[in-house]
């Protein structure tokens, strides 16, 4: 099998959080994705990537929007470009009615379109009963999920990624992308040297995201078992020489393995923001089990919420700025006092485009809080080019790697 194909049909604003979920799913599976790519809700549109999609064997995943319009393009189109009829799928369409019922409606005629599948395509289903489908038509296996749906990662484990196993045939490669924070590109290329441009059955190559260094290893083989046997010792080779800085791979995020070692530790974190604006407290509670380790949030924007939410003197904001060391240090001990976290964050700074008076924009500090440094916070000045969303982003991330660092640095048996 070539290359996935992972098409997004969507407003082309929209952030393809479903196809990045896929297209990391699948590179873990040895699957390598050609491409991925967000089509707006338009019939011509769709059909000519869907089009380009299928003039090469492989797999073509369809990301569509549930019950919506795109959906119905999606398998008229592939109708279409498949010879096939649209046929009433019986089953489809008693799912369709059991969701109506269970909010108390009737399924509404209109909705029978939404039961229509080509002819030869089958449903899939999740455990939890979310359909998705998938239809094979010159050589290529097409698989249509729900991006929208909650129950996307239940189709993708137990539907489409058995399906690429079982087509994957005499594919022959294993990858591993290791995720870095707070390490410069330099660093990471000085760190890797061993292996970077280096011939041979396993390759590992550098890319920069969102202001993060990205490790990609590669391996090759006879068969997918052999690849990954080859690759093991690398990957476990290059995170040694990565050190702490590497916080995760394939689909790990940064918040979520910030959230398991709260919880191995028994730990509970409050966050004071400012120009990150709630980012925060989002990625925080984004995990799913958040309530175990999250307490509160509190998004103090001015000055003055600063000081009326927070107890921030005037006189150390009227002294140092809203945007510096001595404040971003108030605001996590405030938090500390006022939510009885052993653990806070703070943040604080100028998300831009302008420079103020006392701060350039892309400045910010953050403060950082626990039972690692009882005595004192840790505050870090830092300072991110981009736009707003990525000064927030990066400064969220930041916020995100100081707080795992300091977990882990405070093992399990430490006393509490």
């Amino acid at each position: 099998m070539s290359g996935a194909r992972i098409i997004t049909i969507g407003p082309a604003t929209m952030d393809d959080d479903a196809g990045r979920f896929v297209a990391r799913a699948l590179q873990v599976e040895g699957v390598p994705v050609a491409s991925r790519q967000i089509v707006d809700e338009d019939a011509e549109a769709v059909e000519a990537a869907l089009g380009a999609a299928l003039g090469a064997p492989g797999l073509v995943v369809v990301l569509d929007p549930p019950g919506g319009s795109g959906g119905e393009i999606a398998r008229r189109m592939l109708a279409r470009l498949s010879g096939s009829r649209l046929v009433l799928n019986d089953r489809l369409r008693e799912l369709l009615e059991r969701d109506c019922a269970r909010r108390d409606q009737a399924m509404p005629r209109r909705l029978d379109r939404l039961a229509l599948l080509p002819r030869g395509a089958e449903l899939v289903c999740a455990a939890d009963g979310a359909p998705g489908w998938t239809m094979e038509t010159a050589g290529v296996v097409v698989v249509v999920l729900p991006h929208g749906s909650a129950s996307l990662p239940s189709l993708v484990d137990e539907r489409l990624l058995p399906l690429a196993r079982r087509r994957l045939g005499g594919e022959s490669s294993a990858v591993r992308t290791l995720y870095t924070t707070g390490l410069p590109p330099a660093d990471v290329e000085d760190r890797l040297g061993a292996w970077l441009g280096r011939e041979g059955p396993v390759a590992v190559s550098t890319s920069i995201v969102e202001g993060d260094v990205w490790v990609r290893v590669l391996a090759r083989g006879a068969s997918h078992d052999v690849a990954l046997r080859l690759l093991t010792p690398v990957e476990k080779a290059v995170r040694e020489a990565l050190g702490d800085a590497c916080f995760g791979r394939d689909t790990d995020t940064l918040e979520a393995v910030v959230g398991g070692l709260m919880i191995e530790r028994g730990l509970r974190v409050s966050v004071a923001e400012s120009c990150t604006g709630g980012l925060l407290g989002h990625r925080l509670t984004a995990v799913a089990g958040s309530s175990r380790y999250f307490e509160r949030g509190i998004v103090a924007y001015s000055n003055r919420a600063k000081i009326e939410l927070l107890g921030v003197p005037p006189a150390l904001i009227d002294a140092h700025g809203a945007v510096s060391a001595e404040v971003a240090s108030a605001m996590v001990d405030a938090m500390c006092r006022a939510s009885g976290s052993p653990c806070s964050l703070a943040v604080t700074g100028n998300a831009g485009p302008d420079d103020t008076a006392t701060a350039a924009a892309g400045t910010v500090f953050i403060a950082c809080a626990g039972p690692w440094a009882p005595s004192s916070s840790a505050v870090r000045r830092l300072h991110f080019g981009g736009g707003r969303d990525a000064v927030k982003w990066r400064a969220s991330q930041a916020a995100l790697d100081m707080l795992r660092r300091g977990l882990v640095r405070w093992p399990p048996s430490a006393p509490r």
